[in-house]
């Protein structure tokens, strides 16, 4: 089963991407990542096309909670149906495809509606 990750990273790098959206396979590997930037550049790989600033990570990328605890990240779950218009919002001309808003979901059965972001805890 495929799990779906949004990460926000807290910093202050002007070259680095500020949210990374994330495909995960069981065994923990990336499959598929978009990258969005502060000037709201999207780029994203499926691994067939990696280039110096986006690639895919080389080992699994851990447990959920233990990324949601640390301070320079907020993690959410995303449905695949979110990562998905990520994905085709990050092939698109950029000028015709906005982002769009994102439903996010803590664990469990606890759902949050459309445009509102809840961040998992862990512990």
């Amino acid at each position: 089963m495929m799990r779906y990750w949004k990460i926000i990273w807290h910093h202050d790098f002007e070259e680095e991407p500020v949210t990374l959206f994330s495909e995960i396979d069981e065994e923990g590997y990336e499959t598929r990542k978009v990258q969005e930037y502060r000037d709201q550049r999207l780029l994203r790989t499926d691994g067939s096309d990696e280039t110096a600033e986006i690639g895919l990570s080389e080992v699994p990328v851990g447990n959920f909670e233990d990324v949601a605890t640390q301070p320079e990240f907020s993690a959410f779950a995303l449905t695949e149906g979110d990562f998905e218009a990520v994905w085709t919002a990050a092939g698109a001309d950029p000028a015709a495809c906005p982002l769009p808003a994102l439903t996010c979901h803590a664990s469990g059965d606890q759902g949050y509606a459309v445009g509102q972001a809840a961040p998992l805890q862990g512990g």
